[in-house]
């Protein structure tokens, strides 16, 4: 068996092991880091018996390999400082540019929820009707997405909506539409899912050409499942809103509203200054917990704590440290094991290949559709990551009308199924929506929202 074909193996079974990660009881970034470091260890032993090679940084195929100057027979001298190391570390530096964004964006999120700055969206629902209601959260929900991603934006709303309705039955309904309008608002926004900050950042789309392209599409794809669903008896009469709790943090719309200045501010720095977008989350970051600090009076101080073995440690009890803290690390090496693993697969050229067929057999636009209904049953992250690799820049440009439709497809495709996305994952155990509730009451709205919006993105293309 081929080095090439065990790396397959490889990945199918660590992506089967995620597939199932509740069944197996072992966290998705288990396997997804296992499968990683066996892929490039297949990569380096297998070395010397693979023809082709995926140039990353000339984004070309480079046929007989093993036959170049820089190959030497043993492939330990090649990893150190051949095209192995040189590839590695390619693609590990274009996947922490993604990680670190993340992290940054993540942290904004954590600073304004340590104030209560999601609070002050509640003050603004002044309605007793549950359609009123619906729409409300579906825009909100649309909205937030773009700035905040649509998982965040799904757990904010969610909590507000605890808060709002008591009825447990008719908040899995709202929780159901949350996640159409959540995913939909995340597809048009560079910042509002982790799929579109790939291509953004991965030099396929800009920033203001996927706004200009996908937000109609994006608006179909909310608006038509929300007003088929307003007619429902579910969102018919009103409810009555629990008594409110009382003031929550003064500071907490300043920085709700600061935090969600910086994450906007990202793209246009990048457009100003040609900088990585990392960079300008960094800056981002930078800003917001300067504030949080200087608000919270607790500029760095340490505070002692007395360990159980009675030794003292000192940490930072800063609003900054507690964010760190408590973002989602598990999330983060969970797309680290993925999009390094379709990285070896992309450098032996096997994604590009299976690309070349695929454009042989059928439209693109067709296999995009598709890939945006596996991306219910797949991750998305994987499925980009993978499309990024099928298509040759040169046919393929930057802002291609391809890229947009993968942005689309991609991040509006899960919802069809409640487990198709993070957002779906989240509401899911946070109102206890079974998979198959799902599919009875809410997969048709989101698959006849997926359909609107890829008529609506056909008209406007063509």
């Amino acid at each position: 068996m081929s080095f090439e074909i065990l790396i397959v193996v490889v990945f199918i079974l660590g992506y089967v092991a995620i597939a199932i990660e509740h069944t197996l009881k072992v966290d998705k970034l288990v396997p997804a880091l296992l499968m990683m470091a066996f892929a490039w260890a297949l990569v380096a032993f297998g070395l010397d018996s693979f023809t082709t090679w995926f140039d990353s940084t000339e984004h070309s195929m480079v046929e007989g390999f093993k036959n170049l100057p820089l190959h030497v027979e043993n492939h330990h001298e090649a990893s150190k400082g051949g095209w192995l190391d040189s590839t590695l570390l390619h693609h590990f530096g274009k996947t922490c540019e993604i990680l670190f964004f993340l992290v940054g964006a993540m942290t904004i999120v954590e600073i304004i929820d340590h104030f209560d700055g999601f609070g002050t969206i509640k003050s603004f629902i002044k309605t007793n009707k549950k359609k009123t209601l619906l729409w409300i959260m579906g825009v909100l929900a649309f909205v937030l997405s773009a700035i905040i991603d649509n998982l965040t934006a799904t757990i904010v709303l969610i909590t507000i909506l605890r808060k709002l309705v008591s009825d447990s039955e008719t908040r899995m309904w709202y929780a159901g539409l949350i996640i159409i309008a959540a995913n939909a608002g995340g597809a048009w926004s560079p910042i509002g899912d982790v799929t579109t900050t790939m291509l953004w950042m991965g030099g396929k789309v800009s920033a203001v050409k996927l706004v200009e392209f996908i937000i109609l599409p994006s608006i179909a794809c909310m608006i038509v499942p929300i007003f088929i669903a307003s007619f429902m008896p579910a969102f018919k009469g009103g409810f009555d809103a629990p008594e409110s709790e009382g003031e929550g943090n003064k500071m907490g719309p300043t920085m709700l509203y600061l935090g969600l200045a910086m994450i906007i501010f990202v793209p246009i720095f990048k457009t100003v200054t040609h900088l990585p977008p990392y960079v300008g989350m960094m800056l981002s970051l930078g800003v917001v917990a300067l504030v949080a600090e200087m608000i919270s009076n607790r500029q760095f101080s340490l505070t002692s704590v007395t360990n159980d073995d009675g030794t003292v440690s000192h940490h930072h009890s800063s609003p900054t440290f507690k964010a760190l803290a408590s973002i989602e690390m598990p999330s983060i090496l969970f797309f680290l094991g993925i999009l390094m693993t379709v990285a070896a697969l992309e450098s032996l050229g096997l994604i590009f290949n299976f690309g070349q067929s695929v454009q042989a057999v059928m439209p693109n636009d067709i296999f995009v559709i598709l890939m945006g209904v596996g991306s219910a049953i797949i991750d998305n992250v994987p499925l980009v990551a993978a499309s990024m690799g099928m298509f040759d820049m040169a046919s393929f440009p930057m802002d291609n009308h391809i890229w947009h439709f993968i942005a689309y497809t991609a991040g509006t495709g899960g919802s069809m199924l409640i487990i198709g996305s993070a957002a779906g994952v989240v509401a899911m155990g946070m109102e206890k929506i079974s998979f198959f509730w799902y599919l009875k009451n809410i997969a048709w709205l989101a698959l006849l929202g997926y359909v609107s919006g890829i008529v609506v993105f056909f008209i406007m293309h063509y």
